[in-house]
């Protein structure tokens, strides 16, 4: 079952959590104007007139405090709200994990792919309201330019679909070598460099219109947009070397098992 999420300019739709079979999308209780939990990275939150069930405003979206109101180190300077980017360009932002912690971040989106779950996802259970949504990857290089370490946090994008909607990153409990990792590893130090790749289902076959980073229903996004392009073929596991995660399918294509992320 889909849950609707918050919005861009309209509604915003959650992450799935995969456990053996693609799961159904996650709701989040947060308001969206109130502080994220230290693990969860910026929250989606609660409905608004006008928008369907569970869905509000995108201008409603993420965690509190705007990028240039926070604090960061001597030398940084933020990337302006509104900024309109392309694929391979940079944005140095802030955002507020929660009270008084503070993630710094250079973002450089590189690539833009549209997948199918016929391509991509071979061995996934999927249920109607999955099928009925299109897949995304979004690949960027990211940099921690802030004190915090930003080690298991979420990397703070969205896409935006069609109809203005945002929607949020899907986790996974088990690897998934179409496109990985989504998310920082245990330890992401000021400094430290990662190339990244995160996995959208644009519910009722949405398409991805833009990029967005929108830390707080205050701030005026800061957006990416290029061409779509095809899915990069997965690197070879390395002989000797199991998938990461609580398990991962074999050849026959069994299912991955483990509880959502």
């Amino acid at each position: 079952m889909l849950t609707p999420f918050p919005r861009h300019n309209g509604r915003v739709f959650g992450r799935v959590g995969f456990s053996g079979s693609l799961a159904a999308l996650v709701t989040v209780a947060a308001l969206l104007a109130g502080c994220s939990d230290d693990d969860k990275g910026p929250d989606v939150g609660a409905s608004t007139s006008g928008s369907p069930s569970g869905a509000t405003s995108a201008s409603e979206s993420a965690s509190d405090s705007a990028g240039p109101t926070l604090p960061v180190p001597e030398g940084v300077e933020l990337s302006p709200e509104g900024s309109q980017l392309g694929v391979g360009d940079t944005a140095t932002v802030a955002y507020e994990l929660r009270q008084g912690v503070v993630g710094v971040l250079d973002i450089k989106v590189t690539r833009l792919e549209k997948t199918s779950f016929k391509k991509s996802f071979v061995g996934w259970d999927l249920d109607q309201g999955q099928k009925n949504s299109n897949p995304y990857f979004v690949r960027a290089t990211v940099t921690n330019r802030g004190d915090t370490d930003l080690g298991g946090k979420r990397v703070p994008l969205y896409i935006v679909d069609g109809t203005n909607t945002l929607v949020e990153a899907t986790t996974f409990a088990s690897a998934f070598p179409p496109c990985e990792p989504g998310s920082f590893p245990k330890k992401f130090k000021t400094g430290s460099t990662l190339k990244v790749c995160l996995v959208f289902l644009s519910p009722k076959k949405g398409e991805l219109t833009a990029v967005s980073f929108r830390p707080t229903q205050a701030f005026d996004p800061i957006t990416w947009t290029g061409e779509l392009e095809k899915p990069k073929p997965p690197k070879p596991d390395k002989p000797g070397k199991g998938g990461k995660g609580d398990g991962k399918g074999d050849q026959d294509g069994d299912q991955p098992t483990g509880s959502a992320g």
